[in-house]
């Protein structure tokens, strides 16, 4: 696949960084891949693609070297987060949301708060995004969980559902409103809560349809009490914190999706190449040598916008939320129109598990619903043209 490799060498990587892909590279084929579909399988937790990780100190690529970590650019990190997404899509998803805790901890965190925690999470310490309810999603407004002060203390009521890492994370960034301030706007707030803190429990873990190995928890919050200490950017600032999050997490999540639209695509080729029906190869039916091309066009080009995201977060832009929107739409539409194929493309085979291509399908499809869904994308997309 020269093609690829052509586009590959002129994303003019310094030494440096092509040194930590190929590091990365090597490490999610000899280690993380191999493991995959057992984790998968027995719906286990990836403990040992995470220790992995950590002993490259990968945890703290996002963090500054003041509070223990390896900082690289967001463009790199999205190219790490693709290899290890297409060795293993659950790892990916656990490595994603820990970084997803990070950034808006580095912007928007008091000076307490990045001395005590971002040090822990370069170490390997896990984190967990707490937003989406029963009651709303993306919808603030309809968010029932309540922060309530205390003298030196918030008082925490609710619930979270369809929390990733929710049950293990030993830090989760949570979302809620101050029952003091009525208007929505000026309620809504964000909080770290630590793991272990009283009135915290876990009373449901999901059953999925894919991402098995990446645990989806909800999180409940029964009279649960922290320090003031505890809250993130001041009362009131939970939506910029909210946009800020997403604006970073939706390219991250675009990049695993490729991660997956990547290895479906491999998966393709190398099938393709091999099987024959009637002498003769599937890739010389010439339908599937377009489905080929067209997949093939897809990828390039959809990496070709996560490069120009990243490289807008990179410089500093803060208002990218349509671009953000549209990467994320394309690259999981992408994933799971690539992974659909790949399983006819395998026929019968594609249908049981022998083959990787029918678990491909299943994890491409929660990243078209996570992080906003896709039709929440396109209303961002389309705000923009009225």
């Amino acid at each position: 696949m020269k093609v690829f490799e052509q586009f590959e060498s002129m994303r003019n990587w310094s030494e440096e960084e092509q040194m930590v892909i190929d590091l990365i590279t090597r490490l999610a084929e000899n280690e993380i891949k191999p493991r995959a579909s057992e984790y998968a399988e027995k719906s286990l937790f990836p403990w040992e693609n995470i220790k992995s990780l950590n002993e490259l100190g990968l945890n703290g690529i996002c963090i500054p070297e003041e509070f223990g970590g390896t900082p690289i650019s967001y463009r790199l990190y999205t190219e790490v987060t693709c290899i290890i997404a297409e060795a293993c899509a659950s790892t990916g998803i656990i490595f994603g949301t820990t970084t997803a805790v990070a950034h808006p901890l580095l912007q928007f965190g008091t000076q307490e708060q990045k001395n005590t925690i971002l040090p822990k999470i370069a170490q390997g310490a896990l984190g967990a995004l707490a937003i989406t309810e029963a009651s709303g999603g993306s919808d603030i407004s309809k968010m029932r969980t309540t922060f309530t002060e205390d003298g030196d203390d918030i008082v925490i009521n609710g619930e979270k559902i369809f929390i990733t890492t929710g049950d293990v994370a030993d830090y989760i960034l949570l979302f809620g409103h101050w029952t003091t301030h009525p208007s929505p706007e000026n309620s809504f707030s964000a909080v770290i809560l630590e793991k272990g803190t009283p009135g915290f429990s876990v009373p449901r873990l999901e059953k999925k349809m894919g991402m098995s190995a990446s645990s989806t928890a909800t999180l409940s919050f029964s009279d649960c009490r922290i320090k003031k200490t505890n809250l993130v950017g001041g009362i009131g600032s939970g939506l910029p914190i909210l946009l800020s999050t997403l604006n970073k997490s939706r390219p991250s999540v675009a990049a695993h999706a490729l991660g997956i639209a990547m290895a479906a695509f491999r998966d393709m080729h190398e099938y393709s190449l091999e099987r024959e029906i009637g002498k003769r190869r599937v890739i010389d039916f010439q339908i599937n040598q377009f489905l080929l091309a067209d997949y093939m066009t897809e990828i390039i080009a959809t990496k070709g916008l996560l490069d120009h995201v990243a490289q807008l977060i990179d410089a500093g832009h803060s208002d990218i939320s349509v671009q953000a929107s549209m990467l994320k739409v394309k690259a999981t539409d992408l994933a799971m129109r690539i992974t659909t194929d790949a399983v006819q493309m395998f026929g019968g085979a594609g249908y049981t598990t022998e083959f990787r291509v029918e678990r491909l399908m299943r994890e491409a499809k929660l990243t078209q619903i996570w992080e906003g869904t896709n039709q929440i994308n396109r209303q961002v997309i389309a705000r923009s043209l009225l």
